[in-house]
């Protein structure tokens, strides 16, 4: 990480050392975008920093819901304009996180930053990726510059080979029940080992993008095979990049990937984790199955939970939402079969959108209902009632679990 920095900074960085750089790109969306922009204009500025460099996205309220969402969408719109924003992405394209990954926008050795927590999900495309708030944003917009602490950072070895069923929401889950929520607080995670090379880029974003909930200021994996092919595929081409084998770190950890199995986290926090093993006899009813977010709504998520729902059916009493992350990415699936598979199924499909991560217009469970996700974060209310249970898995698990209708291993339909 710190190597990103002194390629910018052209020095050296020290941990606890504050410095002041111009982001290669920034990022807001709808859910923070008003309020930047109300303080954008409250701190007097009448002109923006580089529209080139700005990104908007309307991913959170949408399609719109209200009428305060649809006139949020309409001060994005009209400031895009005013200000030449030509980066901006309407209803209906995709979550903010996908989208920057999706498209190449966001590329290693970048520093990007952007009005949301989960923004720590680039870094694992070897990039240094944090979100700020909303006055924070504000000054960039009008000054191009940005302060950051450089953090410590905890060095996450990666051993052995992701078994079948078990993918980068398992290895945060791991690190969860390790690390806790909060307990990386401002810290660097850093990714590596030989088993790196057996982790997807769509499970090292999930990974990373879960980070935020140990208190991450980010995470990040080095720029190996996977990255270089994953954006060679895009047309793109990347430089390998590594960590010093000397590089400072303040702890180590060490995960098995033979060893990790399917894990859920149980309510009310994601550090509340069990194996799918765990749960022997007991029933865990379930009323709805949620695979979406930017947590868990990429290709190889959705390909696995149609693989899983292909030829069965979601059980009665138990609803099951499905929520692609982008555009594109819809209409691959649909082109595949595979949102015909989900159909097929009794899945309903929605549009892109960040949706049930927050239930924002849909995905919202009752006060005695139950419901398993492939989203970030089951704290109290986070989907709906107070008392609605929400249990956090990967989409191999969320789907197996909607078959039954109760938490399910998903090995067996494997």
């Amino acid at each position: 990480m710190k190597k990103i920095f002194a390629k910018k900074l052209g020095r050296e960085v020290k941990v606890e050392e504050i410095i002041y750089i111009e982001p290669d790109l920034v990022m807001t969306h709808d859910h923070q975008g008003p309020m930047t922009i109300r303080e954008f204009e409250n701190i007097g500025a009448d002109s923006l920093w580089n529209p080139d460099k700005v990104i908007f996205v309307m991913d959170h309220r949408t399609p719109s819901q209200t009428l305060v969402a649809v006139e949020n969408h309409q001060k994005l719109r009209k400031f895009a304009k005013k200000y030449g924003v030509t980066k901006f992405f309407d209803v209906g394209e995709g979550v903010c996180h996908d989208l920057v990954a999706e498209k190449a926008l966001v590329r290693p050795e970048m520093v990007y930053i952007a009005t949301d927590s989960h923004t720590v999900t680039e870094g694992a495309l070897g990039l240094f990726a944090t979100g700020v708030g909303s006055s924070e944003m504000a000054s960039i917009f009008a000054t191009g510059r940005v302060w950051l602490k450089i953090p410590e950072t905890i060095k996450v070895t990666l051993k052995g080979t992701l078994q079948k069923g078990v993918y980068g929401k398992d290895i945060a889950l791991r690190l969860l029940e390790i690390i806790k929520t909060g307990g990386a607080d401002y810290k660097v995670l850093e990714f590596g080992g030989p088993g790196a090379s057996s982790v997807s880029v769509a499970s090292r974003m999930s990974l990373c993008n879960m980070c935020l909930e140990m208190g991450a200021k980010t995470a990040i994996f080095p720029v190996d095979n996977v990255t270089v092919e994953y954006y060679k595929e895009k047309g793109v081409g990347v430089q390998e990049l590594y960590p010093d084998e000397d590089g400072e770190y303040i702890s180590e950890i060490i995960v098995d990937l033979d060893q990790l199995e399917p894990l859920i986290a149980f309510p009310f926090s994601p550090d509340n984790v069990r194996s799918v093993s765990q749960l022997g006899d007991d029933v865990y009813e379930l009323n709805q199955s949620v695979i979406g977010t930017c947590t868990g709504a990429r290709y190889e998520d959705l390909k696995v939970a149609a693989d899983i729902l292909k030829g069965r059916q979601v059980k009665s009493g138990t609803r099951m939402l499905i929520v692609p992350a982008t555009k594109d990415l819809m209409l691959r699936c649909t082109q595949e079969g595979i949102i015909e598979t989900f159909l097929k199924a009794g899945a309903m499909v929605n549009v892109p959108c960040c949706g049930p991560c927050g239930a924002y217009g849909m995905g919202v469970v009752a006060e005695d209902e139950s419901t398993i996700t492939t989203g970030s974060r089951n704290f109290v209310a986070r989907m709906g009632a107070p008392g609605a249970h929400i249990y956090l898995s990967n989409a191999a698990t969320a789907a197996a679990s909607a078959i039954e209708g109760k938490l399910t291993d998903p090995r067996k339909y494997l």
